[in-house]
């Protein structure tokens, strides 16, 4: 079964990637969450990464704050793509973890998204995007969804025009 892993450094991050799970969910996309501290539990993170691969994991989704880089130790263990979403908080707030996440050396590639909630939206459509090169189901899923985004600013654009 093909799925998508979204590993989340600490709890806290919870409530931000669940908008990364609902997302994946709207689509019918099936998707792991877990929890895994590069830092505080490497030997898990790692033994998990090879376990999500055998059982067919696709891409993984990192999400953690301050300097934590998780996705870049994720991308140091795998040739799957990694995407990291960067947190808030700290005494940066989110400062340190974009950066972290976005200064990858040469050859270990993490694509990067925006801190918080839409970086957690974005990584699950991201993902699907990668997911739909070889699933025309979810490709079309996505064009359609892509088309109701549109109507949607266009109608909140009418309406402001009306506001004015």
């Amino acid at each position: 079964m093909n799925f998508i892993s979204i590993i989340m450094g600490s709890k806290s991050d919870y409530e931000i990637m669940k908008h990364c799970a609902d997302t994946f969910e709207r689509f019918n996309v099936n998707y792991e969450l877990i929890i895994s501290s590069a830092h505080r539990s490497p030997t898990r993170t790692k033994n998990y990464i090879k376990e999500a691969e055998e059982k067919g994991a696709i891409a993984f989704i990192a999400a953690a704050g301050m300097a934590a880089h998780l996705a870049g130790a994720l991308a140091s263990v795998t040739t799957k793509p990694v995407i990291g979403v960067p947190m808030k908080g700290g005494a940066m707030d989110g400062m340190d973890a974009m950066l972290s996440t976005v200064q990858m050396p040469a050859g270990m590639p993490v694509g990067t998204v925006a801190l918080g909630r839409s970086g957690a939206i974005n990584a699950a459509y991201f993902a699907m995007q990668i997911l739909a090169i070889t699933n025309k189901e979810l490709a079309v899923k996505l064009k359609e969804d892509r088309i109701v985004q549109a109507k949607k600013v266009e109608t909140d654009s009418k309406e402001v025009e009306v506001l004015l």
